[in-house]
């Protein structure tokens, strides 16, 4: 096969050239004229010079052009670095730095941010700002992204191989890697949840997750696109307008990450809301089984999965008829990937053991960018080592455990952090909690809970240790409590407990 991802919208425009593709609020492109915006853009991208392997940034909140730079780029055989609009312009430098794109496009939104990151000494490798069109008056920086309209259709020259995407880690631990995924890896993670959540051309999917990240592409934009559905951009997300998104756009499947679906769940209009005709899904963190629970006591479908930016990314997803019969599971491996979960050896532990997540398949990336180093520690024999850890069951069902690094070893005794903030989740006056290791001086480390009370209840940390008495063993009950108005969360909703150790240690 030779045609890159930009084919699946030359072949919609020619099978279903009037059925809506993207819908970014009021604007609604069919297949046929979002093909040709990512025809025009790609033809001004190779005026400013972009050519096969050149690194184009973007920096941008959901909206239907960061989805015409994703095809147009793949249409050159250039590859998209997105930049995330949450960090500091110091932060984005590192980025820019590493990754050295020639050109940057803008979201009207985020011109301020863009100017603080033109100022940094590591963006002098960007050549050309491009800002898209919106209300606010184009800054004299940056040319405008209509202006490309004008220029003659060129031959598509993107491959399979050809590197669409480097996607920066969060980050946890040192500087973030940038993780490289090829336009292949975005057709195999298509098929992947596609087949896992029975996506068709007659879906409306409404995707939230921000596209900086892999989630937001690959759950569920790209993967609409590829079989000819309808997809909704969230720009930001809000849970009314999550709601009411929904309901306008007849939404018939949404990808989510747990803290997304526990603000859902505690939003009035939500829970009102007639869902039965959402199939949900949900990834990026392990999810407390009192928000499974939620949907299963509405009659609403909600499957967990497993996936990491370098699984493009989708990795293991619950079959809809186990989706609760083994709730709290991330199901099995996706169609076309494998995985193991192996002891400290590589060696399959049995049913009931507890190892680190293993996989291999054509969805993973071809390695961290300019990093072979850091590609080489984590490949063995093939297999990417997840650094995740899990059990699996007799049926060969896996449950996530927790991060190997999060595990807490208290006096010999690994504690997973995830299983004891399943039981904090279940008090009735806890909106959000989070475990982590506290130093203790007998037995090395402790649990101690962090927690976020909902609004109008109190809560003391006595009770809530209280309340897990008899719910968990003792080691595992937290020694202390620390009440907090908001937990510190990344891009992808997960809680930053390296930060929360860091501020226990000072």
């Amino acid at each position: 096969m030779t045609w890159g991802i930009w084919h699946w919208l030359q072949r919609r425009a020619d099978i279903n050239p009037d059925r809506p593709a993207l819908i970014d609020g009021d604007r609604r492109l069919t297949y046929r004229a979002l093909r040709d915006r990512v025809a025009a853009a790609a033809a001004g991208m190779e005026a400013l010079g972009v050519r096969r392997g050149d690194r184009v940034a973007i920096l941008s909140i959901n909206r239907a052009e960061f989805v015409e730079v994703l095809f147009a780029a793949a249409w050159l055989g250039a590859t998209v670095v997105p930049l995330n609009w949450r960090l500091t312009a110091a932060e984005l430098a590192f980025q820019v730095g590493d990754s050295e794109p020639r050109v940057l496009l803008v979201d009207p939104e985020l011109q301020s941010l863009a100017e603080g990151l033109r100022g940094e000494p590591e963006s002098r490798t960007i050549e050309t700002y491009v800002g898209f069109n919106g209300d606010r008056p184009q800054p004299g920086w940056a040319a405008p992204y209509s202006a490309w309209n004008r220029f003659a259709e060129i031959t598509p020259a993107g491959r399979p191989d050809d590197p669409l995407l480097i996607l920066y880690t969060s980050g946890t631990t040192g500087r973030p890697k940038g993780a490289v995924l090829t336009q292949a890896t975005q057709l195999w993670n298509s098929i992947n949840i596609g087949t896992a959540v029975g996506l068709t051309f007659a879906d409306v999917t409404l995707n939230v997750l921000p596209m900086f990240h892999a989630g937001g592409i690959g759950l569920l934009t790209l993967p609409t696109l590829h079989v000819g559905a309808t997809a909704v951009l969230q720009r930001k997300f809000d849970p009314e307008e999550t709601v009411r998104l929904i309901a306008a756009h007849g939404v018939t499947a949404m990808f989510g990450v747990p803290s997304i679906y526990l603000t859902l769940l505690q939003t009035e209009t939500f829970r009102g809301a007639d869902l039965r005709r959402v199939r949900f899904s949900c990834g990026g963190a392990p999810c407390p089984l009192t928000i499974i629970e939620a949907f299963r006591d509405r009659g609403l479908l909600f499957q967990q999965g497993y996936g990491l930016t370098e699984t493009a990314p989708t990795c293991l997803l619950i079959p809809a008829a186990d989706a609760f019969r083994k709730a709290g599971s991330a199901g099995k491996a996706a169609v076309h990937a494998e995985v193991r979960v192996v002891d400290d050896e590589g060696r399959d532990v049995p049913p009931g053991g507890v190892g680190e997540v293993w996989t291999r398949g054509p969805n993973l990336f071809s390695g961290y960018w300019r990093r072979p180093d850091a590609t080489a520690e984590v490949f063995v024999d093939g297999w990417f080592t997840t650094g995740d850890l899990a059990r699996i069951d007799e049926e060969g069902f896996i449950y996530i455990v927790d991060r190997k690094k999060d595990m807490i070893i208290s006096g010999g005794e690994n504690i997973y952090p995830a299983e004891v903030e399943d039981v904090l989740y279940r008090h009735p006056a806890v909106a959000e909690a989070t475990v982590i290791g506290a130093p203790h001086e007998h037995w090395g480390e402790v649990p101690k809970a962090i927690v976020v009370v909902k609004p109008g209840v109190t809560l003391t940390g006595g009770e809530l240790i209280a309340f897990c008495e008899g719910k968990l063993a003792r080691f595992k009950i937290p020694k202390s409590v620390e009440f907090t108005d908001a937990l510190p969360r990344n891009a992808a909703g997960k809680v930053l407990k390296r930060l929360l150790r860091e501020q226990i240690k000072a």
